[in-house]
């Protein structure tokens, strides 16, 4: 079986090749319209047929993936803050002789914690991120160096050395803030896969984060719904409705989704969802 692989967040999911009518950079023109389900975004015309589209980020993980990132980028923004704040608690500490109480282990403080817990598929987001850690450090080294050196030298010269270590190392910092903030937005160009039941009119347009690549299934290369527990899946039951099964790839796993099992009348969502099987795998 031919699929396609999606990225959607954190998650790779697939989708049959016949499935597909067609995918598209998503712009935001979307018509709104009225609707409780926040998964919704709007309605866009393919081929002159109102299609209804929803963003799969909000199906697959309760939020869409323009909002983490938003979130991201302000965390980041954040984490920027404290530390001009950690700076100016310094600075305060060397003229007045004020204990310093911020954190001086840098694996300690907010940013640190954060850091060394953060994980992202994105290449570009992760070579910026791997150059904090040498200024992140030194910044933190310097409460140290400098609280030492007030012990012995002069006011004035303590003074000058902590001035040219900020604009040397918390520049730095800035300029690697602002980078990995422009490399969430510029990495975010979400596309709209138009599916179908029929091969020829759409049925429900799906927003995802970008095209991954193509590949070629075999039956034991597809997990069964029922074995999903045993490699520490805990699926709900709005996502085993559109699941037909756990594709095991190189690194990771693919969840395969049925299109026309997302979204469904209303009666139907009571209903049981099909065996992999009937979903025409083979």
């Amino acid at each position: 079986m031919d699929l396609i692989n999606f990225r959607v967040g954190q998650k790779t999911i697939s989708l049959k090749i016949l499935d597909i009518l067609l995918t598209e950079r998503y712009e935001g023109n979307l018509t709104s319209l009225p609707n409780e389900n926040k998964s919704f975004i709007g309605v866009k015309d393919y081929m002159e047929t109102p299609t209804p589209i929803f963003d799969l980020g909000i199906v697959l993980n309760n939020h869409s993936t323009k909002e983490t990132n938003a979130e991201l980028s302000d965390l980041l923004v954040e984490r920027e803050k404290d530390h001009l704040d950690w700076l100016d608690a310094l600075e305060n500490s060397l003229v007045t002789g004020a204990p310093f109480t911020k954190a001086t282990d840098p694996d300690k403080c907010a940013f640190g914690r954060w850091y060394n817990n953060f994980e992202t598929d994105n290449e570009d987001l992760q070579s910026i991120l791997a150059k904090f850690d040498k200024p992140h450090r030194e910044l933190h080294a310097m409460a140290g160096e400098l609280l030492e050196l007030q012990k012995s030298q002069p006011h004035d010269k303590v003074i000058s050395l902590f001035t040219e270590k900020k604009r040397q190392t918390f520049n730095q910092l800035i300029r690697l803030f602002e980078s990995a903030r422009e490399q969430i937005i510029l990495d975010y160009k979400p596309i709209i896969i138009f599916t179908t039941k029929d091969g020829v009119t759409p049925h429900i347009g799906l927003l995802v984060d970008k095209v991954e690549d193509n590949i070629n299934v075999k039956k034991e290369d597809i997990k069964p719904l029922d074995q999903l527990t045993s490699v520490g899946f805990d699926v709900d039951p709005q996502t085993k409705n559109m699941m037909r099964g756990l594709i095991k790839m190189k690194h990771k796993h693919s969840l395969l989704l049925d299109p026309s099992a997302i979204f469904r009348p209303e009666h139907l969502m009571r209903h049981e969802a099909e065996e992999t099987e009937e979903y025409g795998l083979f």
